[in-house]
Protein backbone atom coordinates (compact mmCIF):
# COMPACT_ATOMS: atom_id res chain seq x y z
CA UNK A 1 0.00 0.00 0.00
CA UNK A 2 1.47 3.31 -1.14
CA UNK A 3 0.30 6.76 -0.07
CA UNK A 4 0.73 9.34 -2.83
CA UNK A 5 0.88 13.10 -2.33
CA UNK A 6 -0.50 16.14 -4.17
CA UNK A 7 -2.76 14.25 -6.57
CA UNK A 8 -5.02 16.26 -8.96
CA UNK A 9 -8.54 15.13 -8.15
CA UNK A 10 -9.88 16.09 -11.57
CA UNK A 11 -7.91 13.17 -13.01
CA UNK A 12 -10.02 10.78 -10.90
CA UNK A 13 -13.44 12.42 -11.26
CA UNK A 14 -15.60 12.06 -14.34
CA UNK A 15 -16.65 15.74 -14.24
CA UNK A 16 -12.95 16.69 -14.68
CA UNK A 17 -12.91 19.61 -12.24
CA UNK A 18 -11.40 19.97 -8.78
CA UNK A 19 -8.16 20.82 -7.05
CA UNK A 20 -5.59 18.54 -5.50
CA UNK A 21 -5.87 16.15 -2.60
CA UNK A 22 -3.00 16.19 -0.15
CA UNK A 23 -2.87 12.39 0.04
CA UNK A 24 -4.36 9.43 -1.87
CA UNK A 25 -4.08 5.69 -1.33
CA UNK A 26 -5.63 2.43 -2.58
CA UNK A 27 -6.39 -0.43 -0.18
CA UNK A 28 -7.04 -4.03 -1.20
CA UNK A 29 -7.58 -5.67 2.19
CA UNK A 30 -9.54 -4.90 5.36
CA UNK A 31 -6.30 -4.91 7.32
CA UNK A 32 -4.78 -2.24 5.08
CA UNK A 33 -7.89 -0.13 5.46
CA UNK A 34 -7.90 -0.39 9.25
CA UNK A 35 -4.22 0.51 9.47
CA UNK A 36 -4.57 3.46 7.12
CA UNK A 37 -7.60 4.91 8.89
CA UNK A 38 -5.98 4.43 12.30
CA UNK A 39 -2.85 6.28 11.23
CA UNK A 40 -4.89 9.03 9.62
CA UNK A 41 -7.03 9.57 12.71
CA UNK A 42 -3.98 9.60 14.95
CA UNK A 43 -2.55 12.47 12.90
CA UNK A 44 -5.83 14.38 12.80
CA UNK A 45 -6.12 14.14 9.01
CA UNK A 46 -9.59 14.00 7.42
CA UNK A 47 -10.39 11.30 4.87
CA UNK A 48 -12.84 10.71 2.04
CA UNK A 49 -13.79 7.39 0.42
CA UNK A 50 -13.76 7.54 -3.38
CA UNK A 51 -15.31 4.95 -5.66
CA UNK A 52 -15.23 5.30 -9.43
CA UNK A 53 -15.43 9.10 -9.26
CA UNK A 54 -18.51 9.13 -11.48
CA UNK A 55 -20.85 10.54 -8.84
CA UNK A 56 -18.49 12.83 -6.96
CA UNK A 57 -17.38 16.41 -7.50
CA UNK A 58 -14.59 18.41 -5.87
CA UNK A 59 -13.98 22.07 -5.15
CA UNK A 60 -11.04 24.00 -6.54
CA UNK A 61 -9.31 24.31 -3.17
CA UNK A 62 -6.92 21.59 -2.06
CA UNK A 63 -8.53 18.83 -0.03
CA UNK A 64 -6.29 18.78 3.07
CA UNK A 65 -6.81 15.12 3.82
CA UNK A 66 -6.54 11.58 2.48
CA UNK A 67 -8.65 10.18 -0.36
CA UNK A 68 -8.99 6.41 0.07
CA UNK A 69 -9.98 4.16 -2.82
CA UNK A 70 -11.27 0.81 -1.51
CA UNK A 71 -10.37 -1.90 -4.00
CA UNK A 72 -11.08 -5.03 -1.95
CA UNK A 73 -12.00 -7.88 -4.36
CA UNK A 74 -14.44 -10.74 -3.92
CA UNK A 75 -17.29 -12.61 -5.62
CA UNK A 76 -18.61 -15.57 -3.65
CA UNK A 77 -21.90 -17.48 -3.73
CA UNK A 78 -22.57 -18.04 -0.04
CA UNK A 79 -26.07 -19.55 -0.18
CA UNK A 80 -28.37 -21.04 -2.77
CA UNK A 81 -31.78 -22.69 -2.85
CA UNK A 82 -34.50 -23.41 -5.38
CA UNK A 83 -35.52 -19.75 -5.76
CA UNK A 84 -32.61 -17.53 -4.70
CA UNK A 85 -28.84 -17.15 -4.85
CA UNK A 86 -27.00 -15.09 -2.26
CA UNK A 87 -23.70 -13.50 -3.30
CA UNK A 88 -21.07 -11.71 -1.20
CA UNK A 89 -19.15 -9.05 -3.12
CA UNK A 90 -15.98 -7.17 -2.28
CA UNK A 91 -16.30 -3.38 -2.22
CA UNK A 92 -13.67 -3.14 -4.94
CA UNK A 93 -15.60 -5.15 -7.51
CA UNK A 94 -16.84 -3.14 -10.48
CA UNK A 95 -20.62 -2.96 -10.29
CA UNK A 96 -21.32 -3.62 -13.95
CA UNK A 97 -19.01 -6.65 -13.95
CA UNK A 98 -21.14 -8.06 -11.13
CA UNK A 99 -24.36 -7.32 -13.01
CA UNK A 100 -22.96 -9.07 -16.09
CA UNK A 101 -22.04 -12.15 -14.01
CA UNK A 102 -25.47 -12.27 -12.39
CA UNK A 103 -27.10 -12.14 -15.83
CA UNK A 104 -24.83 -14.95 -17.03
CA UNK A 105 -26.07 -16.91 -14.02
CA UNK A 106 -29.65 -16.19 -15.19
CA UNK A 107 -30.48 -14.32 -11.99
CA UNK A 108 -32.73 -11.29 -11.67
CA UNK A 109 -32.73 -8.39 -9.24
CA UNK A 110 -30.01 -6.06 -10.55
CA UNK A 111 -30.14 -6.53 -14.35
CA UNK A 112 -31.88 -3.16 -14.87
CA UNK A 113 -28.95 -1.48 -13.11
CA UNK A 114 -26.59 -2.41 -15.94
CA UNK A 115 -23.92 -0.02 -17.14
CA UNK A 116 -23.88 2.09 -13.95
CA UNK A 117 -20.27 3.25 -13.40
CA UNK A 118 -19.70 2.30 -9.78
CA UNK A 119 -17.88 -0.02 -7.44
CA UNK A 120 -19.88 -2.35 -5.22
CA UNK A 121 -18.83 -0.52 -2.07
CA UNK A 122 -20.24 2.74 -3.37
CA UNK A 123 -23.54 1.26 -4.54
CA UNK A 124 -25.38 1.35 -1.17
CA UNK A 125 -24.18 4.88 -0.36
CA UNK A 126 -26.61 6.55 -2.74
CA UNK A 127 -28.86 3.51 -3.06
CA UNK A 128 -28.10 3.29 -6.76
CA UNK A 129 -31.00 2.45 -8.99
CA UNK A 130 -32.33 2.54 -12.53
CA UNK A 131 -35.37 1.49 -14.53
CA UNK A 132 -37.44 0.29 -11.60
CA UNK A 133 -34.72 -1.39 -9.54
CA UNK A 134 -32.51 -0.15 -6.71
CA UNK A 135 -29.93 -1.85 -4.57
CA UNK A 136 -32.21 -1.64 -1.53
CA UNK A 137 -34.40 -4.28 -3.21
CA UNK A 138 -31.71 -6.97 -3.08
CA UNK A 139 -29.17 -6.03 -0.40
CA UNK A 140 -29.36 -8.30 2.63
CA UNK A 141 -26.48 -6.78 4.58
CA UNK A 142 -23.06 -5.21 4.28
CA UNK A 143 -19.81 -5.25 6.17
CA UNK A 144 -18.09 -2.01 7.03
CA UNK A 145 -15.32 -0.59 9.13
CA UNK A 146 -16.82 1.62 11.83
CA UNK A 147 -14.28 4.42 12.14
CA UNK A 148 -15.80 5.64 15.42
CA UNK A 149 -15.88 2.29 17.22
CA UNK A 150 -12.73 1.23 15.31
CA UNK A 151 -14.08 -2.24 14.53
CA UNK A 152 -15.74 -4.18 11.71
CA UNK A 153 -19.54 -4.24 11.83
CA UNK A 154 -22.38 -5.80 9.85
CA UNK A 155 -25.34 -3.61 8.93
CA UNK A 156 -28.68 -5.00 7.82
CA UNK A 157 -30.77 -3.56 5.02
CA UNK A 158 -33.00 -1.79 7.54
CA UNK A 159 -30.01 -0.28 9.34
CA UNK A 160 -28.87 1.33 6.09
CA UNK A 161 -32.07 3.44 6.12
CA UNK A 162 -32.45 3.41 2.36
CA UNK A 163 -34.65 5.99 0.69
CA UNK A 164 -34.71 7.29 -2.87
CA UNK A 165 -31.04 7.78 -3.86
CA UNK A 166 -30.08 8.09 -0.23
CA UNK A 167 -28.97 6.14 2.81
CA UNK A 168 -27.47 6.52 6.26
CA UNK A 169 -24.06 6.79 4.56
CA UNK A 170 -25.00 10.14 3.02
CA UNK A 171 -26.84 11.53 6.04
CA UNK A 172 -26.35 11.05 9.77
CA UNK A 173 -23.54 8.48 9.42
CA UNK A 174 -21.64 10.16 6.60
CA UNK A 175 -17.95 9.38 7.00
CA UNK A 176 -18.45 6.91 9.84
CA UNK A 177 -18.65 3.62 7.94
CA UNK A 178 -16.33 2.41 5.19
CA UNK A 179 -18.03 -0.39 3.27
CA UNK A 180 -15.81 -3.42 2.61
CA UNK A 181 -18.34 -5.91 1.23
CA UNK A 182 -22.02 -6.22 0.35
CA UNK A 183 -24.30 -9.26 0.30
CA UNK A 184 -27.10 -9.46 -2.26
CA UNK A 185 -29.94 -11.95 -2.62
CA UNK A 186 -30.88 -12.47 -6.29
CA UNK A 187 -33.68 -14.54 -7.73
CA UNK A 188 -34.02 -17.53 -10.05
CA UNK A 189 -36.95 -16.39 -12.14
CA UNK A 190 -37.77 -14.82 -15.45
CA UNK A 191 -38.41 -11.06 -15.51
CA UNK A 192 -42.11 -10.31 -15.71
CA UNK A 193 -43.99 -7.23 -16.95
CA UNK A 194 -44.97 -4.55 -16.25
CA UNK A 195 -41.52 -3.15 -17.00
CA UNK A 196 -40.29 0.39 -16.51
CA UNK A 197 -41.72 2.56 -19.29
CA UNK A 198 -38.41 3.13 -21.07
CA UNK A 199 -37.60 -0.58 -21.08
CA UNK A 200 -41.08 -1.52 -22.30
CA UNK A 201 -40.84 1.04 -25.09
CA UNK A 202 -37.53 -0.48 -26.15
CA UNK A 203 -39.06 -3.96 -26.18
CA UNK A 204 -42.00 -2.74 -28.25
CA UNK A 205 -39.77 -0.93 -30.75
CA UNK A 206 -37.50 -3.97 -31.17
CA UNK A 207 -40.25 -6.62 -31.05
CA UNK A 208 -38.83 -8.27 -27.94
CA UNK A 209 -41.37 -10.69 -26.48
CA UNK A 210 -39.13 -13.21 -24.70
CA UNK A 211 -38.11 -11.62 -21.41
CA UNK A 212 -34.81 -12.71 -19.91
CA UNK A 213 -32.22 -11.02 -17.68
CA UNK A 214 -30.01 -10.65 -20.76
CA UNK A 215 -32.83 -8.95 -22.69
CA UNK A 216 -33.31 -6.44 -19.85
CA UNK A 217 -29.56 -5.80 -19.68
CA UNK A 218 -29.26 -5.24 -23.42
CA UNK A 219 -32.23 -2.87 -23.42
CA UNK A 220 -30.91 -0.82 -20.51
CA UNK A 221 -27.41 -0.53 -21.98
CA UNK A 222 -28.85 0.63 -25.30
CA UNK A 223 -31.08 3.21 -23.60
CA UNK A 224 -28.27 4.52 -21.41
CA UNK A 225 -25.89 4.84 -24.34
CA UNK A 226 -28.51 6.93 -26.13
CA UNK A 227 -29.28 9.20 -23.18
CA UNK A 228 -26.01 9.41 -21.24
CA UNK A 229 -22.79 10.67 -22.85
CA UNK A 230 -19.63 8.66 -22.31
CA UNK A 231 -17.76 10.52 -19.51
CA UNK A 232 -14.42 9.53 -21.04
CA UNK A 233 -15.32 11.47 -24.17
CA UNK A 234 -17.56 14.15 -22.66
CA UNK A 235 -16.90 14.82 -18.94
CA UNK A 236 -20.01 14.50 -16.79
CA UNK A 237 -21.17 13.04 -13.49
CA UNK A 238 -24.17 11.16 -14.86
CA UNK A 239 -27.50 12.39 -13.52
CA UNK A 240 -26.51 15.61 -11.78
CA UNK A 241 -29.91 16.11 -10.17
CA UNK A 242 -32.12 13.67 -8.32
CA UNK A 243 -35.65 13.22 -9.58
CA UNK A 244 -37.98 15.41 -7.53
CA UNK A 245 -40.05 13.84 -4.75
CA UNK A 246 -43.08 16.03 -4.10
CA UNK A 247 -46.13 16.09 -1.82
CA UNK A 248 -49.69 15.64 -3.01
CA UNK A 249 -50.46 19.38 -2.91
CA UNK A 250 -47.46 20.07 -5.13
CA UNK A 251 -48.61 17.44 -7.62
CA UNK A 252 -52.12 18.90 -7.64
CA UNK A 253 -50.66 22.33 -8.33
CA UNK A 254 -48.38 20.97 -11.06
CA UNK A 255 -51.18 19.08 -12.85
CA UNK A 256 -53.46 22.10 -12.71
CA UNK A 257 -51.03 24.00 -14.94
CA UNK A 258 -49.45 21.01 -16.73
CA UNK A 259 -52.07 18.24 -17.05
CA UNK A 260 -49.67 16.00 -18.98
CA UNK A 261 -46.77 16.32 -16.54
CA UNK A 262 -45.14 12.91 -16.00
CA UNK A 263 -45.32 11.61 -12.43
CA UNK A 264 -45.07 8.34 -10.53
CA UNK A 265 -46.62 7.43 -7.20
CA UNK A 266 -44.09 6.67 -4.45
CA UNK A 267 -46.61 6.12 -1.64
CA UNK A 268 -49.95 7.54 -0.54
CA UNK A 269 -48.69 11.10 -0.18
CA UNK A 270 -45.48 11.37 -2.22
CA UNK A 271 -44.86 11.36 -5.94
CA UNK A 272 -41.79 11.35 -8.17
CA UNK A 273 -41.53 13.87 -10.99
CA UNK A 274 -38.70 13.57 -13.55
CA UNK A 275 -36.40 16.50 -12.86
CA UNK A 276 -35.20 16.35 -16.45
CA UNK A 277 -38.75 17.28 -17.51
CA UNK A 278 -38.83 20.20 -15.07
CA UNK A 279 -35.49 21.49 -16.36
CA UNK A 280 -36.64 21.11 -19.95
CA UNK A 281 -39.81 23.12 -19.25
CA UNK A 282 -37.57 25.93 -17.97
CA UNK A 283 -35.86 26.05 -21.37
CA UNK A 284 -32.44 24.76 -20.35
CA UNK A 285 -32.31 21.53 -22.37
CA UNK A 286 -29.53 21.83 -24.96
CA UNK A 287 -28.37 25.18 -23.54
CA UNK A 288 -24.84 26.06 -22.36
CA UNK A 289 -24.33 27.59 -18.92
CA UNK A 290 -20.92 28.66 -17.63
CA UNK A 291 -19.11 26.03 -19.67
CA UNK A 292 -21.64 23.26 -19.04
CA UNK A 293 -24.02 21.89 -21.65
CA UNK A 294 -27.42 20.71 -20.44
CA UNK A 295 -27.52 17.41 -22.30
CA UNK A 296 -29.93 17.63 -25.28
CA UNK A 297 -30.83 13.95 -24.80
CA UNK A 298 -31.34 14.07 -21.03
CA UNK A 299 -31.56 17.37 -19.16
CA UNK A 300 -30.49 15.72 -15.89
CA UNK A 301 -26.93 15.55 -17.21
CA UNK A 302 -24.50 18.48 -17.21
CA UNK A 303 -21.62 18.02 -19.66
CA UNK A 304 -18.39 19.87 -18.97
CA UNK A 305 -17.53 21.44 -22.32
CA UNK A 306 -15.22 24.26 -21.23
CA UNK A 307 -15.65 24.83 -17.49
CA UNK A 308 -12.40 25.22 -15.61
CA UNK A 309 -13.51 24.89 -12.01
CA UNK A 310 -16.09 24.44 -9.32
CA UNK A 311 -17.28 28.05 -9.52
CA UNK A 312 -18.56 27.44 -13.05
CA UNK A 313 -20.48 24.39 -11.86
CA UNK A 314 -21.90 26.27 -8.90
CA UNK A 315 -23.20 29.06 -11.14
CA UNK A 316 -24.79 26.63 -13.62
CA UNK A 317 -26.38 24.60 -10.82
CA UNK A 318 -27.71 27.74 -9.17
CA UNK A 319 -29.38 29.04 -12.31
CA UNK A 320 -31.12 25.74 -12.95
CA UNK A 321 -32.32 25.10 -9.39
CA UNK A 322 -33.57 28.68 -9.00
CA UNK A 323 -35.47 28.57 -12.30
CA UNK A 324 -37.21 25.31 -11.32
CA UNK A 325 -38.07 26.73 -7.89
CA UNK A 326 -39.44 29.95 -9.39
CA UNK A 327 -41.57 28.17 -11.99
CA UNK A 328 -42.82 25.11 -10.12
CA UNK A 329 -42.17 25.79 -6.40
CA UNK A 330 -40.19 22.53 -6.37
CA UNK A 331 -36.72 22.19 -4.90
CA UNK A 332 -34.39 19.94 -6.88
CA UNK A 333 -31.30 18.43 -5.30
CA UNK A 334 -27.82 17.65 -6.55
CA UNK A 335 -27.09 13.93 -6.72
CA UNK A 336 -23.25 13.75 -6.66
CA UNK A 337 -21.45 13.91 -3.34
CA UNK A 338 -18.82 16.58 -2.77
CA UNK A 339 -15.36 15.91 -1.39
CA UNK A 340 -15.22 18.01 1.75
Amino acid sequence: MNVHTNIPLKNYLSMKIGGQTRFMADVTTVEELQQLVSNTKAKGIPFFILGSGSNVIARDEEYPGLVIRVRIPGFEVIDENATTTTIKLGAGELWDDVVAKSVDMNLIGIEAMSDIPSYCGAAPVQNIGAYGQEIADTLLSLEAYDTEAEKMVTLSNDECKFTYRDSIFRTEARGRYIITSITLQLFKAAPEPPFYKGVQNYFDEHSVTIYTPQAIREAVIAIRHEKLPNPVERPNAGSFFKNAIIEQWQLDELLRDYPDAPHYEMDESRHKVPTGWLIEQCGFKGQSLHGFLVNPANALVLINESATGYLDLSLARGEITQAVQDRFRINIEQEPLEIA
